[in-house]
């Protein structure tokens, strides 16, 4: 089975929170976007959270979305990668919502989302 996987968002890594809301405004400026407050992060639009600390990923990370996540572990798996289990997140159902995979990837964690 070949799932369809769409970018979600980029996340970069930054030293504090107030980088990581100049890079937010200046991001959301140059390509008309509305800055926002996350949790942990501040966003430019829908494509990139400025993290307020380094987080997985000597850059950051790349968010990817599928519909069916627990099919797009076991091709992932097929495909000789793995998982950090202790990135693992559930919804009230117990049901995987998202994971990132283990290592980096071009110095990028990639962070795979339930659609």
């Amino acid at each position: 089975m070949t799932n369809k996987f769409e970018l979600e968002h980029i996340g970069i890594n930054t030293e504090n929170a107030q980088e990581a809301e100049e890079l937010a405004q200046l991001l959301s400026s140059m390509f008309n976007l509305t800055p926002r407050h996350g949790q942990k992060s501040e966003f430019a639009g829908d494509y990139f959270e400025c993290m307020r600390s380094p987080f997985l990923g000597k850059n950051g990370h790349i968010a990817m979305r599928t519909a069916n996540l627990e099919d797009a572990v076991v091709e992932l798996k097929e495909k000789g990668l793995s998982f950090n289990m202790d990135t693992a997140a559930y919804d009230e159902e117990e049901k995987l919502k998202n994971i990132y995979l283990e290592g980096e990837f071009g110095g990028f964690a990639i962070h795979i989302l339930k659609k």
